[in-house]
């Protein structure tokens, strides 16, 4: 097969331009991805509203608690799991 093809209208798509069309030589150049990517990402980023100082500190407090109170349940919920299985086990274990 030389390429995709329509198959409603039996017509073939080929993969690649003919090797004298003008744009060929672009398509082969690697770093022409890199370079619209760049573009692209620098032009997104300076849409963005980038947030001040005083934001920046209250959201960096609120993740800074959510982690101190998610870390205790996990810390409080692992030790009394352990302990509840270690009581069990020796209760198993007496019988």
């Amino acid at each position: 097969s030389t390429g995709l093809q329509n198959r409603r209208l039996g017509v073939r798509v080929p993969l690649l331009p003919p090797p004298n069309h003008p744009h060929h030589l672009i398509k082969l150049n690697p770093f022409s991805k890199v370079r619209t990517f760049y573009k692209e990402t620098i032009a997104e980023l300076k849409k963005a509203t980038w947030p001040d100082f005083a934001e920046l500190r209250g959201s960096t407090a609120v993740v800074v608690a959510g982690v101190f109170i998610l870390g205790l349940f996990i810390s409080v919920a692992d030790f009394s799991l352990s302990n509840w299985i270690e009581y069990a086990t020796l209760l198993l274990r007496s019988n």
